[in-house]
């Protein structure tokens, strides 16, 4: 049989085939279709006009619903979404669903997936948002599609895909303190541009990418579609599979690609040349060192989203603001409740982080969802407004992106936010570290 790469393999499977290739049309079959309330309700929309206002969903149990977004407003077509959600998971006896306002509550879908068990190797995971390709951290193909196709996947299970050719991305090396794995992506998607991986899996391996752990590797999947890519995927280890089985009893079955199966294309790079960067308005792909930017002086910083809102992001800012205080409004956002919990029992140096927030200056911080990183209405936490220039862990810098069109946002990692909210300019963290 020729080889396939691990991309490929999971899909074969999940389409019950032997062998596909790249351009490949393929029936596959979905272990989880994820959605929240800003999709859920259309993707309902599509499923009850194609298969019937009453008819049943392919599998009730693999449905896994998530309100997230705009949930903490008092915005009523906000509140309207969420409530369609809770009529159809009456109606349909869905048993994932994370309800706002209740004990059931999560945060962030792309953190609480994983942390409640739904994300395991080997397996297909569709998601009404684009940053489903999160997942692809643990060994699963994962990938966001639109509402459309979500309602035929919610009825029939099934999805038609391309297979994507895979573009392979090696960090050699050891990756020094004061590099995250959100310098990592910025590095590469400044470097292959946001179109260099179009409907293409971003597979990413190497000892840089081996020695992260589990939440900065989904940050560097998360910004898999930063650069177009249909997924980003990481081969399932020892550490993925210690994380996966601590979270879940459900059986799985790792899958892991064949080394000598031909690719796309091929970016190397050795970890120790890495250095804090940022990505300037109004592109992911704006690359540029942490360092040239110093005369760039700041509004506000923000900490948060699927993208920079785990514990360990927060454990990387605290380690900056330890013992300093910040210059300008500092917002923080866990990206779930688990992750707020930790930030009153997580120490360091014996303090607990969300005093070391507290005690920088940091005072405002937002309950677990994804507040001002897709903008949102009026009365979103952290919303910009206004001509603000803005340092955040967020994922994307387009225009409007966190609310005012006016406003400017330069993405960086958690260490490099919190160095800049310090100084009020963008900073280099080595100049704290």
């Amino acid at each position: 049989m020729s080889p396939m790469t691990i991309t490929e393999k999971i899909l074969a499977r999940a389409a019950g085939l032997e062998r596909i290739a790249p351009g490949d049309n393929i029936w596959v079959n979905a272990d989880v279709l994820l959605t929240h309330d800003i999709c859920g309700p259309g993707t309902i929309g599509v499923f009850q006009r194609e298969f019937g206002e009453h008819a049943p969903v392919w599998d009730s149990g693999k449905i896994v619903i998530i309100p997230d977004h705009y949930i903490f407003t008092a915005d009523e077509k906000s509140r309207r979404n969420v409530d369609i959600l809770r009529a159809f998971v009456r109606e349909q006896k869905i048993p994932h669903y994370y309800d706002a306002g209740t004990p059931a509550y999560r945060g962030v879908c792309h953190v609480a997936l994983p942390d409640e068990g739904h994300v395991r190797p080997g397996e297909v995971i569709f998601g009404t948002d684009s940053h489903t390709c999160t997942h692809g951290a643990f060994g699963a193909f994962a990938t966001g599609i639109g509402n459309t196709d979500a309602g035929f996947v919610m009825g029939a299970g099934k999805l038609l895909l391309k297979v994507p050719p895979t573009h392979r991305f090696t960090l050699n090396g050891v990756k020094p303190p004061y590099v995250a794995a959100k310098d990592i992506i910025l590095r590469i998607i400044g470097d292959i541009g946001v179109d260099g991986a179009n409907y293409a899996a971003m597979e990413f391996r190497g000892a840089a990418i081996d020695g992260l752990n589990m939440d900065e590797r989904m940050t560097i999947c998360n910004m898999a579609v930063e650069a177009g890519a249909k997924n980003g995927i990481i081969e399932p280890d020892d550490r993925t599979i210690a994380h996966v089985s601590a979270r879940t009893s459900a059986p799985f079955e790792p899958i892991r690609g064949d080394p000598d199966t031909p690719i796309a294309s091929q970016w190397t790079a050795d970890a120790a040349t890495l250095e804090p960067c940022v990505a300037e308005p109004h592109l992911p792909s704006n690359y540029a060192p942490a360092r040239a930017r110093a005369h760039i002086r700041l509004d506000r910083a923000y900490i948060g989203s699927c993208t920079g809102g785990k514990l360990t992001d927060f454990i990387m800012a605290a380690s900056i603001l330890n013992g300093r205080r910040v210059a300008i409004d500092t917002f923080l956002v866990p990206a779930t409740t688990r992750v707020a919990r930790a930030l009153l029992t997580e120490t360091l140096e014996g303090r607990p982080l969300l005093e070391i927030f507290m005690a920088a200056g940091c005072r405002k911080v937002a309950p677990p969802s994804c507040a001002a990183c897709l903008g949102g209405p009026e009365d979103t936490f952290g919303r910009t407004v206004g001509r603000e220039v803005v340092i955040s862990t967020t994922n994307r810098n387009f225009i409007g992106r966190m609310g005012s069109k006016d406003a400017s946002i330069y993405l960086a990692s958690p260490l490099t936010a919190a160095a800049s909210a310090i100084t009020g300019r963008i900073t280099d963290p080595r100049e704290f570290m």
